[in-house]
C-alpha cells in the first residue's frame, strides 16, 4: 500500500514536468504527507487540465459521512471495476498525484523502520489516481482521490509486497484522458519498470506532525 509520501518539488519544477498552467492555491514542500490532508493532483475538467488540492482518502459520492473517506486512500489495480467505490472514477474521474517519493515499513530486530523510496534524480513522479466528488447536505463538495496500487517491482519487493503505479511521462496523458477507453486505461497500470532507490529514515515520518526536511535524510550507518 502507500500510506505517505513526499513532494518537495519546487512549484516552478511541479509546474514544468507535468505542463499545468499556474497554481492558484498557498504551496509548500512535504516531506510527509498523511491520509485526509489536502494534496496536490493534476486532473482534467472541462476547464482544462490542471494542479488543484484534492483531501486524500476517496469518499464516493453514495457515501454518508466524510470518514469513509479515511478508509479509501489506495485502490487496488486488479479490482477498480470490481469496487462500488472505484469503478465509476476509473472510467470517467482519473488523476495523476505528483509525488517525489514514498515510504514504506520494515520490521527490522523488532521494530519497524521506515524506508523513503524514490527516484535516482529526485524528479517528480506520476502516481496513478482516481477522484470523486461528495455533497455534503448544506455545505461546500469535498474533491478527494485515491492513489493506485500494484505488485511492487524487483527493486522494492524485499520492503514491501505492493507499491504506487508510476506512470512514465509517456503515459500521463492517456491516463487522465476520459476519452482513454478503459480497457487500454488500465493496461497503464503495472508494476514500474524504472530505476528506484530506497534508504531508511528516521521514524520522525511515523506521525504526521512530523512535517520536516529530516524525514527524508538517510539514517546513518551502523
Amino acid at each position: 500500500m502507500c500510506g505517505r509520501y513526499s513532494l518537495t518539488t519546487s512549484v516552478d519544477d511541479l509546474v514544468e514536468a507535468f505542463d499545468v498552467p499556474p497554481v492558484t492555491f498557498d504551496y509548500r514542500a512535504r516531506y510527509n504527507i498523511a491520509p485526509t490532508q489536502d494534496v496536490p493532483v493534476v486532473a482534467s475538467d472541462r476547464r482544462g487540465t490542471r494542479l488543484g488540492l484534492l483531501r486524500w482518502g476517496l469518499v464516493p459520492a453514495w457515501a454518508h459521512d466524510l470518514s469513509m473517506g479515511s478508509r479509501m486512500i489506495n485502490a487496488r489495480a486488479e479490482t477498480l471495476l470490481d469496487k462500488p467505490a472505484f469503478k465509476e472514477a476509473v472510467v470517467a474521474r482519473r488523476c495523476l498525484v505528483p509525488a517525489d517519493g514514498f515510504y514504506e515499513w520494515v520490521a527490522e530486530s523488532g521494530r519497524k523502520i521506515p524506508h523513503w523510496i524514490h527516484s535516482p534524480d529526485r524528479e517528480p513522479m506520476g502516481l496513478a489516481g482516481i477522484w470523486e466528488r461528495w455533497q455534503p447536505s448544506g455545505a461546500e463538495p469535498v474533491y478527494s482521490m485515491a492513489i493506485i496500487t500494484v505488485d511492487a517491482n524487483e527493486a522494492i519487493q524485499h520492503l514491501h509486497h505492493r507499491m504506487p503505479a508510476i506512470l512514465p511521462v509517456a503515459n500521463r496523458k492517456a491516463w487522465i484522458d476520459a476519452k482513454t477507453p478503459i480497457g487500454e486505461a488500465l493496461g497503464l497500470l503495472k508494476p514500474y519498470e524504472g530505476v528506484l532507490d530506497a534508504y531508511p529514515v528516521s521514524t520522525l515520518v511515523n506521525s504526521p506532525a512530523n512535517d520536516v526536511p529530516e524525514c527524508i535524510e538517510r539514517l546513518p550507518e551502523g
